[in-house]
């Protein structure tokens, strides 16, 4: 995060569900370009996962053409 400048404890992160082990998802702009943050609650190493918008748009279109499902 510190090369896009980006202050992950400032993004207004949105959940998938409560308590740890839900996703949260942030989107943000960064070097005037938009960026998807995603991380883990709870994690203790505090991992975060950054996507473009390009990355994100095909992350989500695999989501929805059901690409993960055999992950499950």
């Amino acid at each position: 995060m510190h090369d896009l400048r980006i202050d992950v404890a400032a993004q207004n992160w949105q959940r998938s569900g409560a308590g740890d082990g839900s996703i949260e998802v942030a989107f943000t702009e960064a070097i005037g370009e938009r960026w998807v943050l995603m991380r883990v609650a709870g994690d203790p190493d505090e991992r975060v996962l950054v996507y473009d918008q390009f990355e994100w748009e095909c992350f989500v279109d695999g989501v929805r053409n059901g690409e993960f499902d055999d992950a499950v």
